[in-house]
């Protein structure tokens, strides 16, 4: 063989090994860039989520406080927020959403109290029933990258 042949079908290869790596670097980047996208797309999907549930859960725990359950449609949507957490929502949310829709429903049905006694029932606890599940939700959001400023993170006693 013609050794100006051979220098040339070096050069062909080793351009094309230069252009299907390049087009590997690409390729990988494009598709990590992708996924990064997908699971900051699916972080916010799920704060916008556990914001609406603690709206809505809020909303409905001073209804419960100085209301009975006239019209069950109330927690309509409270329970569609819920159940679009257990598609999109991870399990310890999921569980503490559970836990707080309890929490309403016996509020609903205990005796109604006076807007007054929030004072009295604030160190008792009792006014917080969102704490724990966001304390999910910030954990949850953590282990998927989402960094938030240290704070509230264990109640304390």
């Amino acid at each position: 063989m013609d050794p100006a042949y051979i220098s040339t079908l070096a050069a062909l290869t080793g351009s094309a090994i230069g252009a299907l790596a390049s087009f590997a670097t690409t390729w990988t980047t494009q598709a990590s860039q992708a996924r990064a996208a997908r699971r900051a797309q699916e972080r916010a999907h799920r704060e916008a989520l556990y914001g609406e549930f603690i709206q809505e859960a809020s909303r409905s725990f001073v209804d419960a406080f100085e209301h009975d359950l006239e019209d069950p449609a109330k927690l309509v949507s409270l329970y569609a927020i819920v159940s679009t957490i257990r598609l999109f929502g991870g399990p310890g949310a999921l569980r503490e959403a559970e836990k707080v829709m309890s929490q309403i429903g016996a509020a609903y049905f205990a005796p109604n109290k006076d807007v007054r006694l929030f004072a009295e029932i604030a160190p008792a606890g009792e006014l917080d029933p969102l704490f724990a599940f966001s304390a999910a939700c910030r954990d949850e959001l953590q282990a998927h990258g989402k960094r938030y400023p240290r704070g509230l993170t264990r109640r304390r006693g």
